[in-house]
């Protein structure tokens, strides 16, 4: 009985358990299902302006000296005398002497010229009274016609001997002169390779000098930025007085940026071929003169500089973030019900921040700024407003 029991006793317990759980699941309350609620993606928008704007453009370049030369004497001799301008860096004025070559065998030369002069106009002089006689002599049948050719030869060989003593004196008046040894204008002395007491000889470069009066930067413009700016043309024939646009230059110096106003007086004769890009030159004036508040330093001749060129004025155009364009010419503009709707646009000009838009979005309308990985034309989206939006035109 008892080994019966160990074996009835097991079953009678699961055939319980079974019946009180399918009891308990057949009592359960249904459940209800519902479908998941979609999210839609929330996205900045910033509300396009339209607006007028200058399309400046930028480049790079070297401040170079307008103009520079070559100090040379035109004679030989001993250097004797050497300014204290004539150093690396020295300022000079228009016409200062700047070096003296011994004027002494150079002065002679000027002697013997003159004396030459001399001697000669006397024999001129003796010549034509001569001729005088002899022709005076003719109207009385007491000269020949061979001694009147004679005198009047004599008196022509004595003319030309007068002439060529004038060139020779004005030619030792010159090499005197030339002895001292200038610039036509105001400059700077880049270098020198000359002192006292060296022999110097007529053509050997001693110097080299730069005029102060205005300095120059050239500076390459790409040919997709020409549209954007009115650069001087100079055509055959015409005169080269068209004014270029103002150029603004900027340059690091001592740790600090500096300021400089110049302007686009030309460009150059051809365009690079292998680079494609035109060079204009900007022209800075007085680029050594102190400035209004004194702290800015003279725009050195080497200095590199960024410089901000003048372009046109365009108006009525919408300035976006360079963000809002997609496939660069198409935007994301929310419409009233807040859904998407993509707008090909007619792009002006873009640059890493910004891009201008000539047309393609109206004043008012919202323009999608955040990145979405898949866009369909008319979904859903949450807003979020940027307000005014400040974004750099682009350069």
């Amino acid at each position: 009985m008892r080994r019966l029991l160990r074996w009835i006793l097991p079953i009678a317990v699961l055939a319980v358990g079974a019946v009180v759980t399918w009891r308990i699941i057949a009592a359960r309350p249904p459940v209800a299902t519902q479908p998941p609620e979609l999210q839609a993606p929330l996205v900045r928008v910033m509300t396009a302006q339209t607006q007028t704007v200058k399309l400046n453009i930028t480049a790079q370049g070297t401040v170079v000296p307008r103009t520079e030369s070559e100090l040379v004497p035109e004679v030989s001799g001993t250097v004797v005398w050497a300014s204290p301008s004539l150093v690396a860096g020295g300022f000079f004025e228009a016409d200062e002497v700047l070096l003296r070559i011994d004027p002494t065998d150079y002065e002679i030369g000027r002697e013997r010229a003159r004396a030459a002069l001399a001697r000669s106009e006397s024999e001129l002089r003796r010549a034509s009274r001569d001729l005088t006689r002899r022709r005076a002599l003719a109207e009385k049948e007491f000269a020949s016609d061979a001694a009147i050719d004679i005198a009047e030869n004599a008196e022509r060989v004595a003319s030309a001997a007068v002439r060529e003593a004038r060139a020779q004196l004005r030619q030792a008046e010159r090499d005197l002169a030339r002895t001292e040894i200038g610039a036509p204008y105001a400059g700077r002395v880049r270098d020198e390779r000359v002192d006292v007491g060296q022999f110097v000889s007529r053509g050997m470069p001693v110097a080299t000098v730069y005029a102060v009066d205005a300095a120059e930067i050239r500076l390459p413009i790409s040919d997709d930025q020409l549209a954007f700016v009115d650069l001087p043309t100079v055509y055959r024939g015409e005169p080269r007085d068209q004014p270029g646009p103002a150029a603004v230059l900027r340059a690091e110096f001592a740790g600090r940026e500096h300021v400089w106003t110049g302007q686009i007086v030309r460009t150059e004769g051809e365009i690079d071929p292998r680079s494609r890009v035109v060079h204009v030159i900007a022209q800075v004036e007085d680029p050594y003169g102190r400035s209004e508040d004194g702290e800015r330093p003279p725009l050195a001749v080497g200095l590199f500089v960024e410089a901000e060129i003048e372009g046109r004025e365009v108006e009525d155009v919408v300035v976006l973030p360079r963000a809002a364009l997609r496939n660069g010419s198409h935007v994301l503009v929310v419409d009233p019900d807040d859904r998407l709707r993509i707008r090909a646009v007619d792009v002006l000009r873009v640059n890493r921040e910004a891009a201008i838009l000539r047309s393609g979005v109206r004043a008012g309308e919202r323009i999608c700024l955040s990145p979405l990985d898949a866009v369909v034309d008319g979904m859903k989206v949450r807003t979020v407003d940027e307000g005014p939006e400040r974004t750099r035109v682009p350069s």
